[in-house]
């Protein structure tokens, strides 16, 4: 396979765990570049994880013609522009999530990606893990009985409000960051586009939510519901549970279990507990990005899925009385600047 020479926007805390370390792991990958705003924090985090090249801009790194393919750790409010940018130069681009500001970006962004003939993926990394794979299994199986109801949420303490997830410009808010993982995992299980019934928000501040509650309803009629938190009574919560009507699966940590997980089934036959072996889920999906590039293998996340996950994100803040988020060329108001 050929080596996939990846350049990188941004010096995001993310950029570590999300692709240094995973690149260690996948021979087809190499991170050959990163662009800042800041010049000497580009500088700085090149020569601390060993990345050879340094650019002044985000254009001046898209131009050169040695980058095969850019991940894109900015701001949510800058996804689209960036995507778009980077398409458009002839870089296979993988966009952390969420993938846009809005639906109506992700349907341009997802454009883009069709008109280049480029791989366009959502690094909904939890996606690529083999315990995504087994919960899906266990679902499908029959083992739990008809589905009935998904819960899911993703709740963590953010306790600096300098953050650039209490940031409206920037497309902060927990339905964006936190709220985009359930979302993500009741659409998967279920295999349907759900309807938002109800949600309740608490703010951190006008249209910034902190905290999210929202009800969902599904075709086949099952029933569902998120919570996502970046600041509230739940410092702590990742999990989900999946209700039949001969039993149920409840999953801690479905997001990141290389750290740690305990997926448990309980129905009228049996009461047990898996654990799911495996490397670092950024590992799995770095691998699957290279292989989509080099073999055209298809990704789990690709930008069709993520204009679904971004419809769903939309519809629940309309439902809570706020609005969606605006990108950075239709805001009023000009994009704070980001590294």
């Amino acid at each position: 396979m050929e080596t996939v020479r990846i350049g990188v926007l941004g010096a995001a805390n993310i950029v570590p765990a999300a692709l240094i370390k995973p690149a260690q792991q996948v021979a087809e990958v190499t991170v050959t570049a990163i662009a800042a705003r800041d010049i000497t924090r580009a500088q700085a985090f090149a020569k601390k994880h060993q990345i050879p090249h340094v650019f002044v801009s985000y254009e001046e790194l898209l131009n050169d013609p040695n980058i095969d393919a850019v991940y894109i750790p900015l701001p949510n409010s800058l996804h689209g522009r960036w995507t778009i940018r980077a398409l458009e130069a002839g870089k296979h681009v993988l966009c952390e999530k969420p993938f846009a500001s809005n639906a109506v970006e992700a349907e341009r962004m997802a454009q883009a990606g069709q008109q280049s003939g480029l791989i366009l993926m959502e690094a909904f990394h939890y996606r690529y893990h083999p315990l995504a794979a087994r919960m899906k299994e266990i679902v499908s199986s029959g083992e739990l009985g008809t589905l009935r109801r998904i819960e899911a949420s993703l709740c963590f303490p953010l306790f600096s409000r300098n953050d650039i997830r209490y940031n409206l410009a920037l497309g902060g808010g927990a339905t964006m960051d936190a709220g985009s993982y359930p979302i993500n995992l009741l659409r998967f299980l279920s295999g349907e586009e759900p309807e938002v019934v109800q949600a309740t928000a608490k703010l951190a501040s006008p249209g910034v939510d902190r905290r999210m509650d929202a009800e969902l309803r599904f075709p086949s009629g099952i029933t569902g519901h998120i919570r996502a938190s970046i600041f509230s009574s739940d410092l702590l919560r990742i999990s989900a549970r999946i209700t039949g009507d001969q039993g149920h699966m409840s999953v801690l940590n479905y997001i990141a279990p290389q750290a740690y997980h305990r997926l448990t089934v309980k129905t009228a036959r049996e009461h047990r507990t898996e654990h799911v072996a495996g490397d670092a889920s950024y590992t799995y999906q770095l691998r699957a990005f290279a292989q989509a590039i080099n073999d055209g293998t298809p990704v789990l996340t690709n930008a069709n899925d993520a204009i679904a996950n971004m419809q769903v994100i939309d519809a629940i803040y309309r439902k809570a009385g706020l609005q969606p988020r605006m990108s950075a060329e239709d805001s009023p108001q000009p994009t704070p600047i980001a590294n």
